[in-house]
């Protein structure tokens, strides 16, 4: 991997962590258009690493909020939609990675990714069109707050953030899509998505930490990978990280996400026509 490369992967890393798109999806397109086949475990690990330094920056003042009231209901959340992820990867991590690569599986995770989007964002018009459903409601629609969820609101986001270990579905994508299916307020829906991305994200650095220990050596953890690669990718995923973290956060409060849900779907198509057809990238 040259400077270039990393810088380019550093950049899409940021971008993809946070927006509804899938990062570890544009990561294996990239690597397959690039052409890496050696391991990069440690190059990895650096940009995810990244990416946690931007939702920190930008969500300080939740996160501060939380520990200096450990015992609280947004705790409890947090941990409750975290538990479901942690089973999915313990449970079935190997089977993933073996997919990892896999043309037709990524073609169709993108098409769930904007499956998904499509569906959240209609049942959301659903609850805010009058006389929409659910058809008790015989008053205006009004979000649901913070303080207004409950830990079934917490349970549904967090089974779709385990379904989201898939590579081609998007996390912060499926997060937000339960969080609004669940009629939650739009910019709580998004900073809720992006406090979870903090257990989830270091979560994915313990296991490529031990991933890395367990190494045959040095040159197979570094992938051939020189130092300043690393830094590059680590810096350009921090800065587009924080970026698009904040570029997120207005797009769910202010506007739709079926941009975004045309955007995997496409995606999602070109792929499979290159695995069943083309064969540019995928065999």
């Amino acid at each position: 991997m040259n400077i270039w490369e990393a810088l380019i992967l550093g950049i899409v890393q940021g971008l993809t962590e946070f927006l509804p798109v899938s990062s570890s999806g544009h990561l294996v397109l990239l690597q397959k258009i690039f052409g890496i086949t050696a391991p990069v475990i440690i190059f990895d690990t650096a940009v995810h690493a990244g990416t946690l330094v931007a939702v920190i920056v930008v969500l300080r003042q939740d996160i501060w909020n939380i520990l200096r009231r450990i015992i609280q209901p947004l705790t409890l959340y947090v941990i409750v939609a975290t538990i479901p992820a942690v089973i999915a990867a313990l449970l079935f991590k190997d089977r993933i990675e073996e997919a990892f690569f896999s043309g037709a599986f990524l073609g169709f995770a993108f098409l769930s990714t904007s499956l998904m989007l499509i569906i959240s964002e209609k049942l959301k018009q659903g609850f805010e069109k009058p006389g929409g459903f659910p058809s008790k409601l015989d008053r205006p629609f009004t979000a649901k707050t913070q303080n207004e969820m409950n830990w079934l609101d917490a349970l549904v986001i967090g089974i779709l953030q385990a379904i989201a270990i898939i590579p081609g579905i998007s996390r912060s994508g499926a997060t937000i899509s339960g969080a609004l299916s669940r009629r939650l307020d739009r910019d709580f829906a998004a900073r809720f998505s992006f406090l979870l991305s903090i257990p989830a994200i270091l979560g994915a650095l313990v296991l490529q930490v031990k991933d890395l220990a367990g190494a045959a050596n040095q040159e197979t953890a570094m992938g051939g990978i020189g130092l300043l690669p690393i830094l590059i990718g680590v810096l350009s995923a921090s800065i587009t990280g924080f970026l698009s973290i904040r570029l997120t956060l207005k797009i769910v409060k202010e506007r739709s996400l079926l941009g975004f849900a045309l955007y995997t779907g496409i995606l999602g198509i070109l792929v499979l026509i290159d695995k069943f057809g083309t064969h540019f990238f995928f065999i």
